[in-house]
């Protein structure tokens, strides 16, 4: 096992691995920036190292800066948690040229699955289902045009090294083609460094159904059933399930099964997950992607399986093999998870960053909550909204709803704005009791929240492109030829190491 641990993210996730870390015995140390300097993951830590300020391009993003911090402080891995590096296979390679662990999967086969194409191909290969659509990357938008029309509209542009839906355009007719492909390259270009473009068929109410997967160096593969994720807004999660109200026993074991012959083939090692769309009949399923890191939504899993991922993630990049068998898992009951995160869903979801003047987390019966929001914490301007994770557990579904309701209603924050009352609307429609869901639901069923027009989306469009330009000219790491590389005292003018325990 490690002796100490790097953890180079911030915020609840930095908070969740540190209590990993705890239970494994590992020395935590956070790496932190200016704005986190108040936070919660860096009160609790073992350790802390600071790595400056500025935007995430100059901090968390830094490959030279996160590498020079765990050389200071003697860590022999890095977790890089969900978001910023976990799925970066430049960094991935850099730590094992260094001599430290990358704790996610090997970067072989993080750069292969993040070319979307060619994890279609592969998923093919094996006879999974992939949606119909282009067979590599499309060369021109009248190739785009050619495709479309053997698929048949509507159809989706996507980004081939894309995420988080950026990149990503809904194209309903052939006169909407060009400039959807022209929006979808040049955000892809901004956001990833690379403006390639592939085209799948768009299904209008899709389920989406992912598969937890963990496999160690020893050829020991597992899955942790399916979670359903289908309520999202613009391509965001915003509520998470296991299992899915609809996912039926036969239908569980070709996604399961499906999950582990993709991970088979391309050697993963790690935690992941697979991701696939589910039809409106809930009976033909076609693969995504997949994602080579922890998710957000890990712990509705880990309620409804007793298994603690983040453990097992560390646990097999040290080398250890399963504490488990495929045999020893079975379902437990129901599990939810919210997401809540500083915005104001009356104001078309504006971000709320401000100081927390008064917080009560709510708690009983079933309810787990993962943030790292105390009083007197002030939410930094410059990072993800998300803020908290309530998770609801119980012996079904409508149990499990019933304690989400009550835990969101008891969950009190004063000095900002949240999400919290958009998501006990979700829980009190009719619909979603029902298990009526699709990617749609927020579109279909809550549409006072979503009435955006199509400037205000360009707008959107081009400022996330600007964001993403001008961290591009400022140094900001998108791939390591960007890197201009400085020890971390050159950069933050100081070493500034915490050690809290001997």
């Amino acid at each position: 096992m490690f002796k100490k641990i790097l953890i180079a993210n911030r915020g609840e996730i930095a908070l969740r691995i540190l209590r990993a870390c705890r239970d494994l015995g590992v020395c935590s140390v956070v790496a932190y920036s200016e704005a986190d300097r108040n936070s919660l993951p860096v009160k609790l830590a073992d350790e802390t190292v600071f790595i400056g300020g500025g935007l995430p391009a100059h901090t968390y993003l830094n490959f030279d800066k996160i590498i020079q911090a765990a050389k200071s402080i003697g860590a022999d891995a890095i977790h890089p948690g969900y978001g910023f590096l976990a799925e970066n296979y430049e960094f991935a390679k850099l730590c094992k040229k260094q001599g430290i662990t990358f704790i996610g999967p090997p970067w072989e086969v993080i750069r292969y699955l993040g070319d979307k194409v060619r994890a279609r191909q592969t998923a093919q290969r094996l006879r999974v289902f992939i949606t119909p659509g282009s067979k590599g990357v499309l060369k021109s938008v009248d190739e785009a045009l050619k495709v479309a029309k053997q698929v048949g509209y509507p159809v989706v542009l996507k980004a081939v090294e894309g995420g988080g839906g950026r990149g990503m355009r809904i194209v309903s007719s052939p006169p909407e083609m060009e400039r959807a492909y022209t929006a979808a390259s040049t955000e892809a270009q901004a956001a990833f460094g690379n403006a390639s473009l592939y085209l799948e068929k768009y299904f209008e109410r899709p389920r989406h159904i992912e598969v937890q997967i963990l496999c160690d160096a020893h050829g020991h593969r597992v899955h942790l059933f399916e979670r359903e994720c289908s309520i999202q807004r613009r391509h965001q999660k915003l509520i998470e399930e296991s299992p899915s109200p609809v996912v039926t026993p036969k239908v569980r074991s070709k996604l399961t099964s499906s999950a582990i012959r993709i991970a088979r083939a391309v050697g993963y090692i790690g935690a992941g997950t697979v991701e696939f769309l589910l039809t409106e009949d809930a009976k033909t399923f076609y693969f995504m992607e997949v994602n080579a890191r922890i998710q957000v939504e890990h712990p509705v899993t880990e309620m409804v399986t007793g298994v603690d991922i983040v453990k097992e993630q560390i646990r097999i990049a040290a080398g250890e093999e399963l504490s488990f068998t495929q045999k020893q898992l079975e379902l437990q009951g129901w599990a939810m998870e919210c997401r809540i995160t500083a915005e104001d869903p009356e104001r078309g979801f504006a971000p709320t960053p401000g100081l927390i003047q008064e917080i009560h987390i709510p708690s009983g019966p079933g309810i787990r909550v993962d943030t790292a929001l105390f009083a007197g914490y002030e939410i930094p301007q410059i990072y993800d909204s998300l803020i908290a994770k309530v998770i609801a557990h119980g012996k079904d579904r409508e149990e499990v709803i019933s304690r989400m309701t009550r835990a969101l209603s008891e969950f009190f924050i004063s000095g900002i704005k949240t999400s919290i009352p958009f998501h006990l609307t979700i829980l009190a429609s009719e619909a979603f009791r029902e298990g009526a869901l699709s990617t749609g639901f927020i579109e279909e069923k809550m549409k006072r929240y979503v009435e955006r027009t199509e400037e205000e989306d360009a707008a959107g469009a081009i400022i996330s492109a600007l964001v993403e330009m001008n961290r591009r000219l400022k140094g900001g790491v998108l791939t390591r030829r960007e890197l201009a590389p400085a020890p971390l005292w050159a950069i933050t003018g100081r070493q500034e190491i915490t050690r809290r325990t001997s």
